[in-house]
């Protein structure tokens, strides 16, 4: 089976100084941009992550922990372009496509989009159909991205956990899982809600969630399973816990958006 494509799709993977996506910084970006008509495009770019120290922006330290897994230490990245400089270009890639990667609903999207307001970009990731070639694995046969190109491809994965490598891994791994399952829909849009399993989320990282009637709904802690609009009607004080806790910004912007809301009302 062939993907049929009626829009780019862009096949990413970031690499980054740790796994909290609202703390967390990009230290490489690569993709592979495929287009309808079969050409195709891709870049990686290295990035200097940085964080703000008083009025100051300055370099993030890349911990050992990351760098042993991906291979990017500080010196590596010194001279390299921060995320702001390349933001409109990275945008510029996205804005006419689809998303694609390996776990990247869970991680590489949330993050992106984090970086990306940072940025000041204003691009809306939650309206692509985005495919999770991760998920799709997982359902058939969990395992992870070296032994899912292995499985699927035939191949030896070289340089794992290399943006690069990882970005066209997960593509060929996608476009053999098309070959393989019959039950998987052709169109990007069709397998983006296969990969969703009919969770409907507000935020990337899963923390608010969609009920039937289309209101958020709190998705963790001790108010789970109630609306969000109901909770801070009763108890307002948890919006400003909220706004001071660790959550990722686009997450924060789905509770901002619903205090709003309530007070304008």
């Amino acid at each position: 089976m062939k993907l049929k494509l009626t829009r780019p799709l862009v096949c990413f993977d970031l690499e980054t100084t740790g796994l909290n996506i609202g703390t967390d910084r990009v230290v490489e970006l690569s993709y592979y941009k495929v287009y309808p008509n079969g050409s195709s495009e891709s870049k990686t770019y290295r990035i200097k992550p940085t964080m703000m120290s008083g009025a100051e922006e300055v370099q993030m330290h890349i911990p050992e922990e990351a760098a042993s897994v991906h291979g990017i230490h500080d010196e590596d990245v010194k001279d390299c372009p921060t995320f702001k400089e390349i933001a409109h270009e990275v945008a510029d890639v996205l804005r006419d496509a689809d998303l694609a990667g390996y776990n990247s609903n869970h991680f590489d999207v949330p993050l992106l989009a984090e970086e990306l307001m940072r940025a000041g970009i204003d691009i809306d990731l939650k309206r692509k159909a985005m495919v999770d070639a991760f998920t799709i694995f997982q359902r058939h046969e969990p395992r992870n991205l070296t032994a899912a190109y292995k499985f699927y491809c035939g191949k030896n994965l070289e340089d794992a956990h290399s943006a690069d490598a990882d970005t066209k891994a997960a593509y060929e791994v996608l476009m053999a899982q098309l070959e393989r399952y019959d039950d998987l829909p052709d169109t990007v849009e069709a397998l983006s809600d296969y990969v969703q399993d009919g969770h409907n989320y507000a935020d990337f990282a899963g923390r608010v969630c969609y009920d039937p009637t289309g209101a958020e709904v709190f998705n963790f802690g001790k108010y789970r399973g109630m609306r969000v609009k109901d909770v801070l009607s009763r108890d307002p004080g948890y919006y400003g816990w909220l706004m001071n806790s660790d959550f990722p910004q686009y997450t924060k912007n789905v509770f901002t958006r619903v205090y709003l809301s309530m007070r304008n009302h």
